[in-house]
C-alpha cells in the first residue's frame, strides 16, 4: 500500500486532524468545531478548522458520511473537491436540509429566516463528525479535439440504456 504524506495546518486549537476510524477505510473523519447558518443561501455551515496541504497529482475529495441518511440533510455540492496541491483555506462542509417545511410559512414565504431558530434544525452538532475526505490521485488531462470518436458497445446509448 502506497503511503502519500497530506500536511494538515490546524487553523484553530480545536480543529480535530482528519483520521480513519478503522485500518482499511477508505475516508478519513472530518470534525465539525463550529456551525453557523447562511441565510442567504440556506445552509449550515461546518468549520473544521483544517487546512492542507498535498502534493500535486493529488486531490481531497469531501463526502457526507454515510450515517448523513439518518437526517433530512445533503451536501449542497454533493461532493466537494479540496485542490490540496493548491487551495490553503479552512475545509468547511455545507449541507441543506431536504424538508423545507421545517421553517413557519412565515418565514417560507417571506425568506425572514431567523437564524437562531434555524439553528435548532442543524443536521450535526459542533463536536460531530461531519463528513469524510477522501484522498485520490488525478491525472493532468490535455484536451484533444477530434471529427469522430471510436465505436464502442454501448455507443450513445444513455440514461437507462443497460436496463433498470
Amino acid at each position: 500500500m502506497k503511503i502519500v504524506n497530506i500536511k494538515f495546518k490546524k487553523l484553530d486549537e480545536n480543529a480535530v486532524i482528519p483520521s480513519y476510524a478503522h485500518y482499511g477505510d477508505v475516508g478519513m473523519d472530518m470534525t465539525a468545531i463550529d456551525l453557523e447558518y447562511d441565510v442567504e443561501h440556506d445552509c449550515y455551515i461546518y468549520h473544521t478548522g483544517i487546512a492542507m496541504e498535498s502534493d500535486y497529482g493529488f486531490g481531497a475529495f469531501l463526502f457526507p458520511r454515510s450515517s448523513n441518511c439518518k437526517t433530512e440533510a445533503y451536501l449542497t455540492n454533493h461532493v466537494g473537491i479540496g485542490d490540496s496541491a493548491i487551495y490553503r483555506g479552512e475545509i468547511q462542509f455545507r449541507f441543506k436540509n431536504r424538508n423545507p417545511y421545517r421553517k413557519s410559512f412565515w418565514e417560507w414565504i417571506t425568506r425572514k429566516v431567523n437564524v437562531k431558530r434555524a439553528l435548532k434544525f442543524a443536521p450535526y452538532e459542533v463536536g460531530d463528525r461531519v463528513g469524510q475526505m477522501v484522498v485520490l490521485p488525478y491525472p493532468m488531462v490535455e484536451s484533444k479535439v477530434v471529427d469522430e470518436l471510436s465505436d464502442s458497445v454501448r455507443g450513445s446509448g444513455g440514461f437507462g440504456s443497460t436496463g433498470k
